[in-house]
């Protein structure tokens, strides 16, 4: 299910929601992998892998949790105070990813 909704996120991502929006995020997913995803212009672009890319921020989470967190099971705020999510860099920037889950 990670792999899946890393693959998607650009063809289901809503301009709209992305206007103004222009940030890099690095998602590391326990037993997954690593996925870049970066905003602008109100396109995502969506590569795997690769080594750290100075990335507004990076978050990282077991597969089940973040796979909670994507089907609405797991509020993401909640995970995070709870320290299921860890959270480096532009904290701002990462509320903003909202955008991309609503």
């Amino acid at each position: 299910m990670t792999r899946a909704f890393f693959e998607g996120l650009e063809t289901r991502a809503d301009a709209a929601k992305l206007a103004g929006l222009d940030h890099s995020y690095r998602f590391e997913i326990e037993g997954e992998g690593v996925w870049n995803v970066r905003i602008h212009g109100g396109k995502v672009v969506v590569t795997e892998g690769g080594q750290e890319n100075g990335a507004d921020a990076t978050i990282r989470a077991s597969r089940e949790v973040f796979e909670r967190i994507v089907s609405g099971e797991q509020n993401p705020a909640t995970a995070y105070m709870t320290g299921k999510v860890k959270i480096d860099g532009d904290l701002g920037a990462v509320l903003k990813l909202q955008r991309l889950f609503g």
